[in-house]
């Protein structure tokens, strides 16, 4: 598994004429995630094509922010402003839709293709009658996955497709933030060991939103209650078989690395160190070939975007599940 190199909160649309199944849909989906309950096809595709252009905007933002540390910004204050002008705007954005096929005024697939301009992870709900079409559909690249209603356990199947397209990583997102990396940081992201050990890191973290940077290297994070931390990353070990890679010594995960005070982001880290970083821990991330050392620091309240701007706040003000 490589590790996103940009996440938010992905909010969840669904489009189903049936009232009953839409309530059950709002029992049954994790409270964590931002759903909305719509009835009518044209409805969804009026929600969507509103958001097309708000995720454009940000797009543009982010790709901005690299535009101008090309010019001598530092990353980690633009990303940290970013978040905190934002407020809660992007958290609304949806990023999967899920779309019963068999609707009587427009069916699943002619909804789907009026929102050719949607960057969105799409989803087809079927019965056993629309199956090969479906099949069909997702092997011409117009869905990303399908699941049929008549499955005896479609609530596990269609919560874990869900979120199994809530993960992927938006390409647009992966080649703005990938081209602030150098090759060798690139190649350890993309290590299956590695990403696997950041996404346990993220869990535990409570992180609901990151972007990865490359200068200087690391990941930046949000969590639920809009608190910012920042993971400086750096190869460990005595060299490194990556060519560009700094060598550095072992640490043990959870330790500072050797005696003496602990440890402060480095001069290369000057928007995390005037953000008052503190130190939290130092984890070893194990790869296939080589391992990563990473420093957390928590970040100043100052710098955060807060309670008040977070995505536990925006769930409280928006979350409620109606039906519309």
């Amino acid at each position: 598994m490589s590790f996103a190199l940009y996440r938010r909160p992905s909010g969840v649309v669904f489009l189903d004429d049936d009232h009953d199944y839409l309530e059950m849909l709002a029992e049954i989906m994790p409270p964590a995630w931002h759903v909305r309950l719509l009835l009518r096809p044209v409805a969804f595709i009026d929600l969507l094509h509103a958001q097309t252009q708000s995720l454009e905007s940000h797009a543009w933002a982010q790709q901005d922010m690299v535009n101008c540390w090309r010019s001598g910004a530092l990353l980690i204050p633009q990303i940290l402003q970013y978040w905190r002008e934002d407020g809660m705007r992007r958290f609304a954005l949806a990023q999967v839709g899920v779309v019963d096929y068999a609707m009587p005024a427009m069916s699943g697939l002619r909804v789907l293709g009026e929102l050719s301009r949607w960057p969105g992870w799409r989803i087809l709900l079927t019965g056993r009658v629309d199956e090969q079409l479906a099949i069909a559909a997702f092997n011409r690249g117009l869905i990303n996955q399908y699941v049929s209603k008549q499955l005896p356990d479609i609530r596990l199947r269609l919560t874990d497709a869900i979120q199994t397209q809530r993960l992927r990583p938006d390409p647009r997102h992966q080649q703005i933030w990938r081209s602030t990396l150098l090759p060798w940081q690139d190649a350890l992201l993309g290590d299956a060991l590695i990403g696997e050990a950041l996404e346990a890191l993220a869990h535990r973290q409570g992180w609901i939103e990151h972007i990865v940077i490359g200068e200087p290297f690391g990941v930046l994070a949000l969590n639920a209650r809009g608190m910012a931390s920042w993971l400086e990353l750096e190869p460990a070990g005595d060299s490194s078989p990556l060519p560009g890679a700094p060598g550095v010594q072992d640490t043990q995960a959870g330790s500072p690395p050797g005696p003496g005070p602990q440890p402060t982001p480095s001069a290369r880290d000057k928007g995390a160190a005037d953000a008052g970083a503190t130190w939290c821990e130092t984890v070893l991330l194990a790869g296939q070939s080589c391992c990563l050392r990473g420093n957390l620091f928590a970040l100043g309240a100052s710098v955060s975007p807060g309670m008040a701007h977070s995505y536990e706040q925006f769930l409280w003000l928006d979350g409620k599940r109606q039906l519309s």
